[in-house]
């Protein structure tokens, strides 16, 4: 459904265009002279522009009887809404690391650097190892289902990862992504003093599912 032409993002880029070009802050009245607009349609958009950090209030530089005029102008800097790519950042990491001798062991020792810092909070809640590593990946975005048995015949626990964040590049370089999300598990246990850890992953077990295997311990 379209949106009325009020709220449209090109509306709002205009603002923050026309703010960059002045000299010096503006009033409202003045952006909505410039772009032939409503000066309600400037304050929405204005509003949206102040929340995103990319414009600011500014103080008249000389007072005045009574209310002074509301004065914006745009934060000087990179825009911190602007395109990012950071997938083509993460391709060339990826590239790089895969140019290297020993490009699986780097990639597993990058996770497990990964891990210990990202997973090394204090944890007061009471969980297990192996529930935390479940939590982590859920919230790294890993979709995991809570660790069960490999299969009906027992044997140690798994964890089944239905979602992968990086699944482009992991389809396009398996051999980097996937012991890098190796590491990354393995270093969280070990952040955690864990008695288990994750002894492999096997991905893309199924169409949609990863499994993640673990060892020692409880496990």
């Amino acid at each position: 459904m379209p949106r009325s032409g009020g709220a449209e993002p090109g509306r709002r880029a205009e603002v923050l265009r026309v703010l960059k070009a002045a000299p010096g802050p503006l009033p409202i009245t003045d952006i909505a002279d410039r772009l032939g607009a409503h000066p309600n349609t400037v304050r929405f958009h204005l509003d949206r522009l102040l929340e995103n950090g990319q414009v600011e209030r500014a103080v008249p530089a000389h007072r005045t009887a009574g209310r002074p005029p509301q004065l914006f102008r745009a934060v000087r800097g990179m825009d911190p809404a602007g395109p990012r790519h950071y997938r083509m950042l993460a391709e060339v990491l990826a590239d790089t690391l895969g140019a290297e001798p020993d490009a699986r062991g780097r990639a597993v020792e990058a996770g497990r650097a990964w891990g210990r810092r990202y997973g090394g909070a204090p944890d007061p809640t009471g969980r297990t190892h192996v529930q935390r590593l479940v939590a982590l990946l859920d919230d790294l975005g890993f979709a995991p289902g809570q660790a069960g048995q490999a299969g009906q015949g027992g044997g140690p626990p798994r964890i089944e990862l239905r979602n992968c964040p990086f699944l482009e590049l992991a389809a396009d370089r398996p051999q980097i992504v996937c012991p890098l999300h190796l590491g990354l598990m393995q270093g969280a246990m070990d952040a955690w003093g864990a008695a288990e850890t994750v002894d492999r992953l096997d991905p893309f077990v199924t169409a949609d599912v990863c499994v993640a295997h673990l060892t020692g311990g409880d496990a």
